[in-house]
């Protein structure tokens, strides 16, 4: 399965994988090929702009009182190739009780040396969970020394969204999987600010705006037009 690959383009080509059951194999390669050829690129442009400075870069989850470290490999993958530095793999703990004073100082010792967050905390309502709740969840009264939150770089990967029976399901999960090239895009966005890149799932805490279904720019049952960013 797509979510079982280590690399986000190799995640992305199972699309060559399912084309022959749809006698769509030139049209795969096609569309595969341009989102490769436009993640390298990004790729490239990003070790560029990281050759002096890599942000250190967290993902993390909240969950029945544990904040713990997300390390699957292709977020990893991602971070490095949109020029970032993920943190320390010789942390010792990836486990963090809120009832235990000692494990939140330690964790916020390690916050403190983020430059870039990403939180992927469950909740039912994306749009209801706001830097509030995250500022909640991780139970601190002084985040003076939180540079994700001094440089306003505190993300989550719920952009895109839209209602179900059973509450809301993430474009995080389907489109970002078949277009690595905009999740990269979105990292060296969040990485090396320039404030004219318009991000497509990474949702910045800090910030407000709502995304609704007029952005949607496509039916469900029309054939994917990869989108390729503009890359020099």
């Amino acid at each position: 399965m797509p979510m079982e690959e280590i690399s986000p383009l190799q995640r992305a080509e199972w699309i060559r994988y399912l084309a022959p059951f749809a006698n769509a194999e030139a049209r795969a390669n096609v569309v595969y090929n341009a989102v490769k050829s436009n993640y390298l690129c990004l790729n490239k442009m990003a070790t560029n702009q990281s050759e002096e400075f890599k942000p250190v870069v967290a993902w993390v989850e909240y969950n029945q009182g544990i904040w713990s470290f997300v390390r699957e490999d292709y977020k990893r993958q991602l971070v490095r190739d949109a020029g970032g530095e993920n943190i320390d793999d010789s942390l010792t703990s990836n486990s963090y009780n809120v009832s235990d004073p000692d494990d939140m100082d330690n964790f916020h010792a390690i916050l403190c040396t983020v430059a870039v967050l990403i939180d992927e905390t469950y909740t039912p309502e994306p749009a209801k969970y706001t830097l509030s709740s995250f500022l909640e969840n991780v139970e601190v009264t002084d985040n003076s020394c939180f540079v994700f939150l001094t440089n306003q770089s505190l993300w989550r990967t719920d952009k895109r969204i839209r209602a179900t029976a059973d509450g809301h399901a993430t474009d995080w999960f389907d489109g970002a999987i078949a277009q690595p090239q905009l999740v990269l895009a979105d990292l060296i966005e969040a990485f090396f600010p320039t404030g004219s890149y318009n991000t497509t799932f990474l949702r910045n805490l800090a910030k407000v705006f709502t995304v609704g279904p007029e952005t949607c720019d496509r039916g469900s049952s029309a054939p994917l037009e990869p989108t390729i960013v503009p890359c020099q």
